[in-house]
């Protein structure tokens, strides 16, 4: 038989506490006044001013070192689009041996109104197991419900045998007296993903046209144009490794490519166990393929056409800790047939909580670039150059942002006033 306290973990999304004012909980006259218990809420996009408003029987504070209990929400796609949301709960002060988590799925058809009450009703579950841990508070009231009555209908099957699709388009039209511009885009995607395999086919289209009057006998018209279609299928081999295949077809021409096609195959090991992917991951990649391309225009190596073996090799970390959040990647190519052809890159960014209302974060980015074979020989025009139609020769790239946050005042963050927008 389940405890009382189990029962209650247990039951996701069944539950409603009916909590008492904030005003009776703070009556120093009652005999059964507690302290409210202090959350510190960490997620991005997770309805967080909603969270603070329904689920109001604790209090939420800014700063995690004057927390009770850290609740970090992380989230992941699910093989039919949907999210899997995970509420991590780490107890901290006198709650300090705590640590669990609840979990909940949301599909894609789902409305925003539904997710974030499930996501209320999951923050209800686990912060009822830190409000029992010690005793069923007297004043707590719980309500459970089981649904309707009416049964829902078995489960045949899946008439899609687990495979999603997508289909986008867009476009915009923008104009002035001396300058007009219109996008055309379009994408479509399939997927099929099981614990064992994952298969994606994507392809995407984009062209962009601009015409500038400079008061000259013809105006200046600029076009460029984006194919692009890949595919992946992967096999799970176990908690750390996969193996599979990838492709690309693709047509630019910023890239001076009039086609290219490449495929080979792959292996990655990742450190941790895939089922710990939304708090950690660290995945190293090795693939190898040969690629076949086509030029709009001769390159700076005189050619037109040309296929080269290629092999390229990445290690990827991504972590979301109570200390913050890190991601990085490195990633290195090569073209075999001439070694001193490859390309470096590097990104990253790391999101720290340094101090008590102190936080910092910091991306970066840098490529050592060796393998741009497609150059056109002719060069690039002046109006190619300002308006980014052509791809220039340089030997690196690099980018960098810095930013720090410190607050300081209240603790607290339980009231929300949507009055004149956030």
């Amino acid at each position: 038989m389940y405890s009382f306290r189990a029962a209650l973990i247990l039951l996701v999304g069944l539950v409603d506490p009916v909590a008492p004012s904030r005003a009776a909980a703070q009556d120093t006259g009652s005999p059964t006044t507690r302290q409210q218990l202090k959350v510190f809420l960490d997620c991005d996009d997770c309805y967080a001013d909603f969270l603070r408003t329904e689920v109001a029987f604790v209090d939420y504070v800014r700063d995690r070192t004057e927390a009770d209990l850290h609740v970090l929400i992380r989230q992941a796609r699910t093989a039919s689009g949907g999210l899997e949301h995970t509420l991590d709960f780490t107890g901290l002060q006198r709650y300090d041996t705590l640590a669990y988590m609840v979990k909940t799925v949301t599909g894609t058809s789902d409305t925003d109104d539904v997710i974030r009450r499930q996501l209320a009703a999951s923050l209800r579950v686990g912060l009822l197991r830190v409000l029992t841990s010690e005793a069923v508070p007297p004043e707590l009231q719980v309500t459970v419900r089981l649904g309707t009555e009416e049964k829902r209908p078995a489960v045949v099957g899946d008439r899609w045998n687990n495979w999603v699709f997508s289909l986008r388009g867009s476009a915009s039209f923008e104009g002035e007296e001396s300058s007009k511009q219109r996008q055309l885009g379009a994408s479509i995607s399939a997927d099929r993903i099981t614990p064992e395999w994952k298969i994606s086919f994507g392809g995407e289209i984009d062209h962009e046209h601009e015409e500038f009057d400079l008061d000259e006998e013809t105006p200046v018209i600029a076009d460029s144009r984006e194919r692009d279609f890949n595919w992946l299928v992967v096999k799970g081999l176990g908690e750390h490794w996969s193996a599979g295949a990838m492709g690309d077809v693709e047509s630019s021409t910023f890239d001076n490519i009039k086609l290219s096609v490449s495929a080979g195959p792959a292996i990655e090991y990742n450190v941790f166990p895939y089922s710990q992917h939304t708090r950690r991951q660290l995945r190293a990649l090795y693939a190898v393929g040969v690629g076949s391309f086509r030029y709009v225009e001769e390159t700076i190596y005189e050619k037109t056409e040309e296929t080269l073996p290629l092999h390229e090799l990445s290690l990827t970390l991504e972590q979301r800790e109570r200390w913050g959040s890190m991601q990085a990647r490195v990633e290195w190519s090569q073209y075999l047939h001439d070694v001193s052809k490859n390309r470096l890159e590097l990104d990253g960014e790391v999101s720290l909580r340094i101090a008590r209302g102190l936080s910092v974060t910091a991306q970066v980015s840098a490529s050592r670039l060796r393998d741009q074979l497609s150059l056109p020989l002719r060069g690039a025009t002046e109006e190619e150059v300002l308006l980014r139609l052509r791809q220039l020769e340089s030997g690196y790239e690099y980018g960098f942002s810095f930013g720090l946050t410190y607050t300081f005042g209240s603790i607290f963050s339980s009231v929300v006033n949507p009055r004149f927008g956030n």
